[in-house]
């Protein structure tokens, strides 16, 4: 970052926490990152192409909050799925203290202090930002099936629908809605934390072409262009579970059975398997660790199920990315103290 940051520091006044831009600078810290890597000589992804629309950003926003949307002028989209909605696997907020850095001991930290879901996907918040999606070991098990999806917004929510929530196809104008919607949770330049020092170099950075990959190669360091997603073998044998370099922590077990397996398993949502804080549902949980089954704690947490003939509601899996090793021994100890009475 060297030829990025000027030699000479210039102070700027802190405003809210922030630092401000000078008036004449081209930019402000609410201005859309897209727009500052447009001025730095990236074009715009296919996704941004359409000017926005406070109609369809709503019709979005409905059909990934609650599976369908009302139309103008009276009736309702058919549901996407029977079975699933968006929000099951995605939040829709910042969940990452650092946008670059998919750690989930950090995440889980700023989901008990925000009081957000923990989940098995990624956030919609910034994912307009991201420039591929079904990544690494999605991209190499499902190779064709996600190959178009891979380099498109518009293909991989397409993909979502059809086949992640065992849903139908969505329609042009359907998903157009929901790439408007995408795009009010969009990155600005505020969300990259660039320094006093850099933030001025940045404007004096715009207007020299020969330094603009440099630019935008730096600043994509500071947020996830794409997702990283790698799968987790089972422990084996799969009772003794995963070696870990701690002492389990049920405390932080329970935070993960309420904010992650509760989100689905409920009488209200797409499980059929309700988990309750009951000594019977522990101990079954309990009594099937050393069973390869889907009742198996290992087993549905790092394979997951597949949708079925007349059984569509599956179970997703948590690559390590999303659920850690220990955390998965600190889910194994709070259900452990749960199956005899706490």
């Amino acid at each position: 970052m060297k030829g990025l940051i000027a030699s000479i520091v210039l102070f700027v006044p802190a405003l809210m926490g922030f630092f401000a831009i000078e008036e004449e600078a081209d930019f402000t810290l609410d201005t859309p990152l897209v727009d500052i890597m447009e001025m730095l000589g990236q074009p715009r992804p296919d996704h941004y192409q359409t000017k926005a629309d406070s109609v369809k950003i709503e019709i979005g926003r409905q059909l990934v909050l609650d599976g369908r949307a009302k139309i103008p002028g009276g009736g309702r989209t058919r549901a996407i799925s029977r079975f699933f909605i968006c929000t099951d696997c995605h939040n829709q907020v910042k969940e990452d203290p650092n946008p670059a850095n998919f750690d989930p001991e950090a995440r889980l930290d700023y989901a008990i202090e925000h009081d957000l879901p923990f989940l098995q996907a990624t956030t919609f918040w910034g994912i307009s930002n991201r420039e591929s999606w079904y990544n690494d070991d999605y991209y190499s098990k499902y190779g064709e099936l996600v190959d178009v999806a891979r380099n498109s917004l518009k293909e991989s929510t397409q993909l979502c629908a059809m086949e992640c929530s065992s849903g139908r196809e969505l329609k042009d104008w359907e998903l157009e809605c929901i790439l408007q919607y995408y795009r009010t949770l969009e990155l600005t330049l505020a969300d990259v934390k660039l320094s006093e020092s850099e933030l001025k170099e940045l404007e004096i950075v715009i207007d020299d072409p020969s330094r603009h990959k440099e630019a935008r190669d730096y600043i994509k360091q500071k947020y996830a262009t794409y997702s990283p997603a790698h799968f987790v073998e089972l422990p084996e044998p799969l009772i003794e579970g995963y070696k870990i370099d701690r002492p389990a922590n049920p405390d932080r077990g329970e935070e993960i059975y309420n904010r992650s397996c509760k989100t689905c398993h409920t009488t209200k949502k797409c499980s059929q398997f309700i988990l309750d804080d009951a000594t019977v549902t522990f101990k079954k949980l309990v009594n099937n660790l050393d069973k390869h089954n889907y009742f198996n704690l290992y087993k549905i947490t790092r394979k997951g199920t597949y949708a079925q003939p007349g059984h569509q509601q599956y179970m997703p899996f948590y690559s390590k990315e999303r659920l850690s090793n220990a955390q998965l021994e600190d889910l194994r100890a709070f259900i452990e103290k749960g199956a005899i009475g706490f």
